[in-house]
């Protein structure tokens, strides 16, 4: 069993992950970046605090699963007196005219056969591990508290049994309700009950609404509900993943941060959301981006940062902590990115393609307007700046910078909408304008791009071959049936593909050279082969990235082209993304498949 096979519950407030057993293994306090109270994902081999679990006596491994098209978790036990359904799940819901998602878990046990024997655990820890927790209690209640934060458990499960972890026999259903320090007026019974006929039924409304594709529809839909877990709807922020400090490999000091708001992820994110129609998660993240340009945040040259926190007034300044010891034991745990200080000019693409769509589509109640326009203009004006200075690129090399192609083209890419944008809006003279400088701007970085050999490098003026530049056709820097993309694809199967998954690059970094695949670059290999025309090669390759994914259907960041062990942060947005773009693209249509299918 991989130490990634979890499920994740969510309501775009908060989310838990929960191994295939039952524990909840990583889960921040308060909000998705929030301390995780929760933390034996990075608590070494045998972390004994910072979960909630469920012993059950004489148990075999659990089975688990998603509810139908829903981000409800069932996990089922069998032990030697009897066998135990477990449903996980974050109320979200319509109420009272709004959108309904407060910090709280709930956890309900309920016997399926005979009276199984169990002990309920609850041990959460604060300060990333580094305070154990005090405890009061009622007689329907526990507090666990540090000297600022407070969890509360209200329960009508017997309080002692919790507090001494004794095991008991389970007669009837219990209920667990783990939030903030609030009484609760109702039953946690009738509580659980209902809000999860109503979680149910928001998430079958919203799968309902989805536009999926013919082939692969279960995977697109659990991608996609991944998707919108990993978003926080109070500032319309979109998480990179949920988790820290999941290394890239084992014994590797790559350990990152990713509880933070990438603009180039949120932009690959909302891209495959809104494939889907999923419109919501890119009409909040716009109003973030705005957020970002009118506050004027800049780092080092005055250039845009390239991520965000979800919310104002967490400290993004990286540090290593020493309170937890890491995933299976390897460290360093750190919290913050030291990325927030680089240069990575892709960063103005991403801004003005997340919000293209706005000026378009017709089913927005509010569409891109001369307003929005404006406020694009600040990012189109820096993409012209620093589309050919060095920058750490979409790989965050951190003691380097060149001038990266996908960087540059995408500061084309932000060039070339805005000219499109402008005309839409009506101001014909700066589209000319946005336009001229985008050719001009495209020319010079397929002229410095593009090797001796005719394949296109990651950085200008030197060979360096690099999995980023299969995008540059998704982005129409160039089209699929150019030459050099063809010769690009050819040397990128030769040189980067290994057992199957696509690596980011062979050299060396900061870190020596890469050893495990990054899963979103084999979906870029499998679009790049669709888009000229070799479809029974990327279906292959498809097949076999869909057959790795975890027990429920989700993917982490990385993956070790050896024996196909995910690593990485988790559930990593990229993957996702690629895995519902890559199922568009491959799938056949709706018509063909229901009425000429053989």
């Amino acid at each position: 069993m991989s130490s990634l096979d979890l499920g994740v519950v969510g309501n775009c407030s908060i989310a838990s992950l929960i191994d295939r057993n039952g524990r909840h293994v990583w889960h921040g306090l308060g909000r998705l970046d929030g301390d995780p109270v929760f933390n034996a994902l990075l608590g070494g081999s045998d972390p004994q605090g910072g979960f909630m679990d469920v012993i059950v006596a004489g148990a075999r491994d659990g089975q688990q699963r998603y509810l139908r098209n829903t981000a409800i978790l069932e996990t089922t036990i069998e032990g030697a007196a009897g066998s135990l359904r477990i449903i996980d799940f974050a109320p979200r819901f319509r109420r009272f005219g709004r959108m309904f998602r407060p910090p709280m878990l709930i956890r309900r046990l309920e016997p399926v056969e005979g009276r199984p024997r169990l002990r309920i655990r609850i041990r959460p820890t604060f300060d990333y591990g580094a305070r154990k927790a005090q405890l009061t209690t009622g007689s329907n209640h526990v507090r666990f508290f540090s000297d600022t934060s407070v969890v509360r458990l209200t329960t009508d499960a017997s309080v002692n049994h919790i507090l001494h972890e004794t095991e008991f026999s389970l007669d009837r259903p219990v209920t667990l309700i783990v939030g903030a320090d609030e009484s609760l007026p109702e039953s946690p019974d009738s509580v659980a009950r209902n809000f999860l006929a109503e979680t149910e039924a928001y998430w079958h409304t919203w799968v309902r609404d989805l536009n999926v594709p013919f082939d692969w529809q279960q995977a697109v839909i659990r991608a996609a509900i991944t998707l919108k877990m990993c978003s926080y709807e109070d500032t319309g922020a979109v998480l990179a993943a949920l988790t820290t400090s999941v290394p890239e490999a084992p014994d590797t000091p790559r350990t990152w941060d990713y509880r933070f708001a990438w603009l180039r992820d949120a932009f690959f994110t909302v891209t495959a959301l809104n494939r889907l129609s999923a419109t919501r998660t890119m009409e909040g993240y716009v109003r973030f981006i705005v957020d970002i340009v009118e506050d004027g945040a800049r780092g080092e040259a005055d250039a845009i940062l390239p991520l965000f926190p979800i919310a104002p007034g967490i400290d993004t300044t990286e540090r290593i902590i020493d309170s937890l010891p890491g995933y299976r034991g390897n460290g360093p745990v750190r919290i913050g990115n030291a990325a927030v200080i680089q240069r990575q000019n892709d960063t103005y693409g991403s801004m003005v393609l997340t919000a293209a769509q706005m000026f378009w589509d017709e089913r927005l109640p509010r569409q891109g307007d001369l307003t929005l326009y404006r406020q694009l203009c600040t990012v189109g004006n820096e993409a012209h700046r620093a589309a050919l200075t060095p920058d750490a690129g979409l790989w965050e090399y951190r003691e380097r910078e060149e001038v990266h192609t996908f960087s540059a083209a995408m500061c084309w890419a932000a060039q070339h909408r805005l000219g499109l944008i402008a005309r839409r809006v009506g101001v014909d003279a700066e589209s000319r304008q946005w336009l001229a400088q985008a050719g001009v701007l495209r020319q010079e970085v397929l002229q410095r791009g593009t090797t001796q050999e005719g394949w296109l490098s990651g950085v200008l003026d030197r060979d360096m071959l690099d999995a980023s530049s299969l995008v540059l056709p998704e982005i129409g820097l160039l089209g699929s049936d150019d030459p050099r993309f063809h010769a690009t694809i050819d040397c990128v199967s030769k040189r980067l593909m290994k057992n199957g998954f696509l690596m980011r690059y062979r050299e060396a970094d900061d870190f020596g050279a890469p050893s495990n695949a990054f899963l979103l670059c084999t979906f870029w290999y499998i679009d790049a082969l669709v888009s000229v025309g070799r479809r029974q090669e990327a279906l292959e390759l498809f097949n076999n990235l869909l057959a790795r994914r975890n027990h429920v259907g989700l993917l982490s960041e990385d993956i070790d082209p050896r024996t196909g062990e995910l690593w990485g942060n988790f559930p990593q947005t990229y993957s996702q993304v690629g895995l519902i773009l890559s199922a568009m693209r491959l799938s056949r249509s709706w018509e063909e498949g229901l009425w000429h299918a053989s």
